[in-house]
């Protein structure tokens, strides 16, 4: 059947125009049958896409050159841009909201919080995708498949892309990837708002670039830590119903992650029944080749990914590996089976989307760009911007809240008035006009800097390599209040971009005390920044009453700020990974065993430790029970707030495994609940401990015998750091 023109309009510079036939011409093909199963509609779809263009639509899944997967003319299909970011709102695609970072989410610790952010996320990029795909564009950042969340183990305080991901714990990283995914994808029973995409699969985890590169670099791991440390969070992944995985550029043990049968086969699909698609990292396929020197050249290198189960190639080039798939297969290399199966994944998902089905179907076609930084996701970014905030100090009677009037102050620091700072690797846009810096913030406030607000950022940037100190000084000479911002930034860690040590960058450390050595009264040091920063002057300082830990907070920085410094917002955030001393404490970088990593393997006494926060009131735990049940434990107890103002408890949930037990953690956590008590009110809380997360693996996944205890509280049990509420403990008996 002849199939008619459209005429595609253009909506951006590099926009692919959708020159194929009305979809009203096509309707006749049994894909389009919405009274059919996807199975059924899929393997029709894929029947009837010729040999070559199976080919481009696994081979076009990257940015620029690399997508969209072109349009298929003879089907009636458009062109699809599988390449979007969706990390902290929507990357690249022009104005967002924009969220704090995903480590800053992730110590809320607040699940239904980071399921609205993923939420107002997608709605986001369905608004902008119906946007551009109704004036014929496919460019860059403008599809409906993030390639989000990040659920990477921070392993490393030093590694560049800590920032993205949900901390150091497996279950926790786990159970944020739920929240993400389950908001991202919206809960429709036909339809995916914009479909997750969890990276990076699998064992990575630094370095980027410091002491080698990335894309060559081969993960040893000793089973039982893939297991138990980074493999749990991709499979509770899967089990949120996530459609995409990304490989990434590492070898793990020897055979490169996009080319590796066991990961991506044997784990992902046999084990795990994972029905969606595999896309490689920008240029892990080629580096494949190029990198790990694992195959010989492209059409080996296409052989070996596809037939691993990698489905797409988010490439470098036009012509990139995965073009070579037709030599591939006339040379016996991948059967026409296992390519066919890889092009059923990606139009599933395409399905799910809605792409073949009628618009009024499909309740997220309605979806239009006046949802961008609309007041109720503003009021969101400021609401988890809130609740990220660490306390990881604070003085009595002399440390926040600040309540009184403070006559003369100083804000110093290369934070403090500077927009861009404020924002993580893989943020959407700046929307300047959206943004409260520190400083703005603070000008708001009455009672602070009342006669005398002084400024001075005394670096150019975070680096701080180059310092005023004589501005510091005079901005700080006398006053009655220091609040100094200090941190990182993504200029100093980010993507591609390790750090060397833990250290404030520069002459920042030299800054503070500056500051503190002319001023007459307290500092409070607030931080931006995302791997652990070595602040002990700090917090053995006396004159340094408060610290507070804002991560990367994006636009609501200034807002969320003012409110906790005048006690506006009890802070309640904890930290999802342990700051450690110092680098003594940490092995080296590229060495893979977890021993004296994380909380769970952590060896002395770290400078803060995962979980913990304090709050501007006080929690108190009683009434704790700990059944076993049909090899299943129940777990009760009740919190209660004692002190003198409303706040936000971090209830959290932790066992250890009988003494002498080879291969358990120290601590794992188990269970969380973020809840918000008034002054006086408790409540009681209930959660079970199933099998499962009482496993371990050595060679095969077992419970062990003998008797476990259990620790509930607003922190870690048993800390030298630690918040004053109580920790309670109690047993159970596995025969």
């Amino acid at each position: 059947m002849a199939c008619l023109l459209l005429l595609c309009a253009l909506l951006a510079l590099n926009a692919v125009p959708s020159c194929v036939a009305k979809t009203s011409d096509c309707d006749f093909f049994p894909f389009r049958d919405t009274n059919l199963s996807l199975s059924v509609r899929v393997r029709d779809l894929v029947s009837r896409i010729n040999f070559t263009d199976k080919v481009l639509q696994m081979s076009r899944g990257g940015a620029d050159q690399n997508g969209p997967a072109p349009a298929i003319d003879y089907l009636c299909i458009n062109p699809y841009q599988w390449g979007t970011e969706c990390l902290s709102g929507d990357v690249g695609a022009g104005p967002a909201t924009s969220f704090p970072q995903a480590l800053g989410l992730t110590a809320t610790f607040n699940y239904d919080l980071l399921y609205s952010v993923a939420s107002a996320t997608a709605t986001e990029v369905r608004a902008k995708n119906n946007n551009a795909t109704a004036h014929g564009s496919y460019a860059f950042h403008t599809g409906l498949s993030c390639w989000s969340p990040v659920i990477n183990i921070l392993r490393d305080p030093r590694w560049g892309r800590n920032q993205e991901t949900y901390g150091e714990d497996p279950w926790l990283s786990g159970y944020m990837a739920t929240a993400f995914v389950t908001g991202l994808q919206g809960d429709n029973p036909t339809y995916v708002k914009a479909n997750a995409g969890c990276k990076h699969f699998d064992v990575h985890g630094g370095p980027e670039n410091i002491p080698v590169s990335r894309f060559s670099f081969n993960a040893v791991v000793s089973m039982s830590d893939w297991r138990m440390t980074f493999l749990p969070q991709f499979k509770a992944c899967v089990e949120a119903g996530a459609w995409s995985l990304m490989c990434s550029y590492n070898s793990i043990n020897g055979i490169p992650a996009c080319a590796n049968n066991e990961l991506l086969t044997t784990i992902l699909r046999n084990e795990w029944n994972f029905p969606g698609y595999v896309v490689s990292d920008q240029g892990a396929i080629e580096n494949i080749w190029l990198g790990h020197q694992y195959t010989s050249n492209a059409t080996q290198t296409a052989a070996v990914a596809v037939n691993a189960g990698t489905c797409l190639e988010d490439g470098n080039y036009e012509n990139n590996v995965f073009s070579t798939i037709g030599q591939a297969s006339m040379e016996g290399l991948i059967q026409n089976s296992t390519i066919d199966d890889a092009v059923s994944r990606l139009f599933m998902v395409r399905m799910k989307l809605g792409e073949f089905d009628p618009p009024e179907m499909n309740p997220y076609t309605t979806i239009n760009v006046s949802v961008v930084q609309s007041d109720e996701h503003r009021a969101l970014a400021l609401q988890a911007a809130l609740e990220s905030i660490v306390l990881l100090k604070n003085t009595p009677l002399t440390g926040l809240p600040i309540e009184n009037e403070v006559d003369t102050a100083c804000v110093v620091g290369p934070f403090i008035d500077n927009p861009y700072a404020l924002f993580g690797d893989y943020s959407p846009d700046v929307m300047v006009e959206y943004v409260v810096t520190p400083l703005q913030g603070i000008k708001t406030l009455t009672n602070i800097g009342k006669s005398v607000l002084n400024s001075a950022d005394g670096c150019s940037d975070s680096k701080c390599s180059t310092y005023d100190s004589a501005s510091v000084k005079a901005a700080c000479n006398g006053v009655d209040l220091v609040i100094a911002c200090l941190g990182t930034g993504s200029i100093v860690e980010s993507e591609g971009n390790d750090r060397a040590d833990i250290n404030l960058p520069g002459s920042q450390l030299q800054l503070l005390q500056d500051a503190a050595s002319v001023s007459k009264g307290p500092v409070v040091l607030v931080l931006y920044n995302a791997g652990p920063l070595d602040v002990s002057w700090a917090k053995n300082s006396d004159q340094v009453v408060s610290i507070l830990e804002s991560f990367f907070p994006a636009q609501s920085a200034g807002t969320a700020l003012a409110s906790v410094l005048t006690g506006q917002y009890n802070p309640g955030g904890r930290l999802p990974n342990t700051w450690p001393a110092s680098l003594d404490q940490v092995p080296d970088i590229t060495n893979y065993t977890m021993v004296g990593r994380t909380y769970r393997y952590f060896q002395g006494e770290p400078l803060y430790p995962f979980g913990y926060g304090l709050s501007f009131t006080k929690f108190y735990y009683y009434a704790f029970t700990v059944n076993l049940q049909s090899g299943n434990v129940f777990v009760s107890f009740s919190v209660a707030n004692e002190g003198p103002m409303a706040g936000d408890e971090v209830s959290q949930v932790y066992i250890s495994w009988p003494v002498g037990t080879v291969g358990a953690p120290q601590l794992q956590l188990v269970a969380v609940k973020r809840i918000t008590l008034e002054i006086g009110q408790g409540v009681m809380l209930d959660f079970i401990i199933t099998s499962d997360q009482m496993s371990i693996y050595t060679t095969e996944w077992v419970v062990p015998t003998g008797t476990y205890t259990v620790y509930v509280g607003g922190q870690q049990p048993n800390q030298p750091t630690s918040a004053p509420s109580n920790v309670l403990s109690g047993t159970f008996t596995i025969n």
